[in-house]
This record gives structure tokens, C-alpha cells and sequence, in this order.
């Protein structure tokens, strides 16, 4: 654990959490990062959500001068999805609801916990921009059918506003070779399944990169020296340096994504997208897997003030969070610029 004195990020005290699972986390932690400064009006706030498995410091590459994320700009909040180890997650909660009793958030309770951040510590009721990637994309649109008259704007790269069939069954596949692992007993890792982990990062290798992208043997452009580099270095060393409980934790938070599933909506999708007011920028990747166009496609029929612009990218679900991608990262930045400008 990091000591107090060198932590990046702060923590707010979200108090007691309801969850829609009809459990109570009690003493809520919520991490969070900030770049640049509130102006006196409090409107030049964004939120910048993190993805599956990720801390902010693995998606903050896009937060720059000159970049759409700009902090010369705009104040540009980060806050830490509750089971990604730096908020409220499986390796830091306390019995008795630890272990395999974790009491699971779904999108829903991570855009309540951070609307409670932003309206009592930073007093903020308008939101420039609500921005993501992946997971980052399904709170973003969470946030926008949660809190309409609060979002003028999302952008959503590679995300969507719910788990379709498809995206859960490739996650139930992602979890299975994880959770193969001799270590996972009653629901829970004792220890650290360095099997299982490096089984998933192979899996997910196939999955979040596209079929052009293993052909041209695109990993040469990032400094990989074979397919087995590529897939030991980046794959099994990423998930290697995860907690694989917070990892599990995080597949049931995005399998129970759906931005209709509350008191309001009431399961009805087309009803939830048509009550969204910001102005959507939709960006799929054109190569993405299990976050596809034509599921983007429908959900901007629905909504009132959408635009889909998918990335000409053979990165795949990658090409959304084009770390070391300049050209896709270039598309990015101009489109939320463009988004940010009208």
C-alpha cells in the first residue's frame, strides 16, 4: 500500500453507499484525481471515467495543454470506479463484506458515488463534458441518462450505454480462463493466481485487438519483437500487476451494465436513450470486437442529439485508449475538440 505522504490522488469519504443490489457498503472510499483549476463559476468541469481493470494514471496520457483534455481549460476530474484497488474494492474492504462477500456496484452506484463527489466537495451542477473509454464509456452514459439536466456533453469511445449478449458471453470466456486457476476457491483468490492471470491475458490478447492488427503484426510499431514478446510483455504483464478479485469484481460491474435498469426507466432501453439531452459524440472502433458499431448504431437512433463517428483504426477495442497510437489518438483529440467547441 502507498504511503498517505506520496498518493497522486485524494479520497473522498462517500459515507454509507444503498446499492441497487439492496446491500449497504458502509464507509464508501472514493479515489480521485483533478487537473487544472475550477473557475469561479464552476463551469468548466469534466469527468473523465476509468475503464475495466484501469487507474487513472493508465488513462491520464489524454489529459495535456493543446489536448481536448486540457487543463489549462478545463477542471478535469478523475474518479477511481469502486474495484479497481484505489477505491472501495474486494482487496481493501473490511468483514464481514469482504472476500466473496463483496457487495458488488454496478454503474448506477459508481455515477451516484461520484455525482456526491462532485456536488459536495467541488459544489459543481454542470458538467462540460462526461468522457470514457470502454467501461469509461458505459459510466458516461450512465451519467447522461442519471443526470441529464447536469451533462451538457458526452463522448464515448469504444463503450456503450449496456451489455449486449455478445459482450457478456466473451467476459464469461475472459472469466472462465481466470478463474480456472487451482487458487480461486468459494468464490474468492486466497492468493495471487499467476495462472489464471496470465490464461486471461492471453484471451483478452485475442479479443481487444483486431484480426488486421495480428496480421500486419501491427505490436512491431510498439517495440515488441514477436507475437510471444507481445503477448507475455503487455498481456500476461498487465494483468499480472492486477488484483484478481478486483478484476472479477469489475466483470460483474460491466456485465450488469444498463443504463435502464433503475426506478425510473424501468428496463425500458429506447425510453432511457431518448431521455438523454447532452449532446453525444458515439466514436466505436471500426475493428472493435465486443463493443461493436451497429450496437453504437441503434443506441444514436434513439438518442435526441447524437452523432456516431467510429475510428478508422485496426486497433480494435484498443484503437478507443490509443496509448503509444498516435493517428487514433489525433482522431480523438480533434473530435472532443470539435464536440467541445459547439
Amino acid at each position: 500500500m502507498t504511503s498517505a505522504s506520496t498518493l497522486d490522488y485524494q479520497v473522498f469519504d462517500a459515507g454509507n453507499l444503498a446499492l441497487q443490489s439492496g446491500l449497504t457498503y458502509r464507509g464508501a472510499k472514493l479515489a480521485y484525481k483533478t487537473y487544472g483549476t475550477l473557475n469561479a463559476t464552476r463551469s468548466n468541469a469534466v469527468v473523465y471515467c476509468t475503464p475495466f481493470g484501469a487507474h487513472h494514471t493508465d488513462i491520464e496520457f489524454m489529459v495535456a495543454p493543446g489536448a481536448a483534455l486540457d487543463p489549462t481549460r478545463y477542471f478535469i476530474i478523475v474518479p477511481n470506479m469502486f474495484g479497481n484497488g484505489l477505491s472501495s474494492s474486494p482487496s481493501n474492504t473490511p468483514a464481514p463484506y469482504d472476500k466473496s462477500r463483496y457487495p458488488h456496484f454496478t454503474p448506477h452506484d459508481n455515477v451516484a458515488a461520484q455525482h456526491k463527489l462532485l456536488t459536495d466537495v467541488f459544489g459543481i451542477t454542470t458538467l462540460q463534458l462526461v468522457y470514457g473509454w470502454s467501461m469509461g464509456g458505459i459510466q458516461a452514459y450512465q451519467w447522461a441518462a442519471q443526470y441529464p439536466e447536469m451533462v451538457q456533453r458526452i463522448g464515448v469511445s469504444c463503450g456503450a450505454a449496456r451489455c449486449s449478449p455478445h459482450n457478456f458471453v466473451f467476459l464469461e470466456g475472459v472469466k472462465a480462463a481466470l478463474t480456472a486457476d487451482v487458487g480461486y476457491q468459494d468464490g474468492w483468490f486466497s492468493g495471487k493466481p499467476e495462472r489464471g492471470l496470465r490464461a486471461m491475458g492471453r484471451v483478452y490478447a485475442g479479443w481487444a485487438l483486431s484480426q488486421a492488427f495480428y496480421r500486419d503484426s501491427m505490436w512491431r510499431d510498439i517495440g515488441f519483437s514477436s507475437l510471444e514478446d507481445f503477448l507475455v510483455m503487455s498481456w500476461e504483464g498487465n494483468f499480472l500487476r492486477r488484483d484478481a478479485n478486483n478484476l472479477l469484481a469489475h466483470m460483474w460491474t460491466w456485465q450488469h451494465a444498463d443504463i435502464s435498469d433503475n426506478g425510473v426507466y424501468n428496463r425500458d432501453f429506447a425510453h432511457a436513450l431518448g431521455s438523454i439531452t447532452a449532446r453525444a459524440l458515439i466514436m466505436p472502433s471500426e475493428t472493435d470486437l465486443y463493443f461493436t458499431v451497429e450496437d453504437n448504431r441503434r443506441e444514436v437512433a434513439l438518442m435526441k442529439n447524437a452523432e456516431l463517428a467510429p475510428i478508422p483504426t485496426n486497433w480494435g477495442h484498443r484503437g478507443g485508449n490509443p496509448a503509444g497510437n498516435p493517428i487514433d489518438t489525433q482522431f480523438l483529440n480533434d473530435n472532443l475538440s470539435r464536440l467541445l467547441a459547439n
